[in-house]
């Protein structure tokens, strides 16, 4: 990250914590379209803010890595540069929170009703108190949706993937994974892919496919399969500094303006991925194969090892503790 950029955020953010409660400014920084189903909801939160701060605070949300990378905006939160974010739970393992890495073991969660037993639960909770440590308060968890594999060529067993040069966020565990059907994973920022899929640097990639439709990558990918094989998800989290020394009654405001974000996110982001469905099938520009259940389970029992590879790293306990909630028994992919 360019040094000179970090320092006008630095100085943003900085002014932002020593103002008053009268004009709080909130950079919140993402790196997806405004239309997919966190776009809608941090815009959803910034009017949220207004209304209930009775514009003491304003959120400046900018989407689509308009303000930093994926690569960088964890750095830039750490140092103040800017006050919010929304990453992808992938990003708690490369800053040393490994256990976050559970939620990209693949068929961990079958829907999102399993899913919501951890995020809405008591273990959701102590995985975000993991990050305050590392400066960073985690506020909640916001739905996206379930991945799916593209490529350029029909994919209807874990074969059709070996040798394919897949792009993934960067995580052991889902290096891990691409590696158990056979392909060679490569990690790469995110609004990198669609030109790395137009020019062949990767054949193919996971998305759920409200990120898949949005950042156009039916426009490069023939092939679309319906896997559902791992979940993609976010945490709206905050530098911690800024949060605790924001006036009392503001910080519970803007708790309240999250709490409704976050129930306005999680509805949409089924609709959403529904939506995005729709518009790839009427594209024509990608095929879109639905997997029978005897397929599905033979990518299930190809991924299952990855589990058990991945125990140590992640802890046992914690996984044990996910089991538990979802009734998910690695032995019996």
């Amino acid at each position: 990250m360019k040094l000179s950029k970090l320092l006008i955020g630095m100085t943003l953010g900085f002014a932002a914590l020593g103002a008053s409660a009268q004009n709080v400014v909130i950079k919140f920084s993402h790196v997806v379209a405004a239309d997919t189903p966190k776009g809608k909801a941090s815009e959803f939160f910034a009017k949220k803010a207004a209304e209930l701060t009775k514009g003491k605070v304003k959120v400046e949300v900018y989407a689509n890595s308009a303000l930093y990378k994926d690569k960088e905006e964890m750095e830039a939160l750490q140092i103040g540069s800017v006050q919010m974010l929304a990453p992808s739970l992938a990003k708690f393992g490369p800053l040393g929170v490994k256990e976050f890495e559970a939620f990209d073991l693949p068929f961990i969660f079958d829907d999102y009703a399993e899913l919501h037993k951890i995020t809405q639960g008591a273990v959701g909770a102590q995985l975000l108190a993991k990050l305050e440590p590392k400066g960073i308060k985690g506020l909640a968890y916001w739905d996206n949706g379930f991945k799916s594999f593209s490529a350029n060529t029909p994919i209807k067993s874990p074969a059709d993937l070996k040798g394919k040069k897949l792009r993934i966020q960067s995580s052991k565990v889902l290096e891990e994974e691409v590696r158990s059907v056979g392909g060679i994973p490569q990690v790469m920022a995110f609004s990198e892919v669609y030109q790395a899929l137009q020019t062949g640097v990767v054949d193919g990639t996971e998305n759920p496919i409200s990120n898949f439709y949005t950042q156009k990558m039916h426009e490069v990918q023939k092939h679309l399969t319906l896997t559902n094989h791992g979940y993609l998800g976010y945490a709206v989290i905050v530098n911690k500094k800024f949060w605790d020394g924001l006036p009392a009654d503001v910080r519970g405001q803007l708790e309240q303006a999250m709490k409704e974000s976050t129930a306005y996110a999680n509805k949409i982001a089924q609709e959403e991925n529904d939506r995005a469905l729709d518009g790839v099938k009427k594209s024509g520009k990608t095929t879109i194969y639905s997997p029978t259940k005897e397929e599905r389970a033979a990518f299930k029992k190809a991924m299952a090892p990855v589990h058990t590879k991945m125990a140590s790293r992640i802890g046992q306990d914690m996984l044990n503790a996910i089991y538990k909630e979802t009734g998910f028994d690695p032995a019996k992919p």
